[in-house]
């Protein structure tokens, strides 16, 4: 069966689908274990492409060896890439977490800036990486698109456009606020349920709004 094209949401069907993130996601927050800025900052640079779970696992004895910036700084590369050797591309990770942290101590006085042109300024730390950390730490009205984010919002209708800017500008001009919450909600969301393999349609809350549901069927 062919797949069907996707269409785009209306503004009804858009103000739907942001009630019902918020209600069945009230107060979600990310999944990746953190106590401070520094260790949120560690846990989303090392999250990229991969899972939150694989980082979890990970950081506890990172952050015994390198328990601030500071230490990180002063850290040998070889026991980094050691310590996150798990976990993916771990290679140039490590070298951008020592390199984030020295950047840290020489010009921010040891203290994680919050402010996202600070923030991208720092080794391995996109406009991504930045959204992800001030939506958690601060609740800041922005939109972070990860892969989960990506699937949801074309599969909904939300955006059509093929790169992760496009998608981001497109979901900021339709819900405008309570970013931090509706990001959040769609990663949980493309996680567990809107999967990009086998998608649970039967557990699904959006199926009336989904684009490609007929797309699925066919699978």
């Amino acid at each position: 069966m062919a797949k069907k094209r996707v269409t785009q949401a209306t503004k009804a069907e858009i103000e739907a689908i942001r009630k019902l993130f918020l209600e069945h996601y009230p107060d979600s927050v990310t999944e990746l274990n953190y106590r401070n800025l520094y260790e949120l900052l560690v846990s989303v640079m090392l999250s990229a492409q991969c899972t939150d779970k694989r980082v979890n696992i990970i950081t506890p004895a990172l952050f015994e060896k390198y328990p601030d910036p500071a230490a990180l700084a002063r850290a040998d590369l070889d026991e980094v890439k050691a310590l996150i050797r798990t976990c993916s591309f771990f290679n140039n990770k490590a070298k951008n977490l020592i390199a984030m942290a020295q950047m840290v101590m020489e010009h921010y006085d040891g203290e994680i800036p919050l402010d996202e042109k600070e923030l991208v300024k720092l080794p391995g730390v996109g406009q991504k990486t930045a959204h992800v950390v001030m939506i958690e730490y601060t609740g800041a009205n922005l939109m972070a698109v990860d892969t989960h984010v990506f699937r949801v919002a074309h599969r909904l209708g939300l955006s059509k456009a093929p790169t992760v800017q496009g998608t981001e500008e497109d979901l900021v001009r339709k819900f405008q606020t309570d970013l931090h919450r509706l990001h959040q909600a769609m990663v949980l969301f493309g996680r567990y349920i809107c999967k990009a393999v086998k998608p649970e349609c039967d557990r699904c809350f959006l199926t009336e709004y989904c684009k490609t549901k007929e797309s699925f069927k066919a699978r």
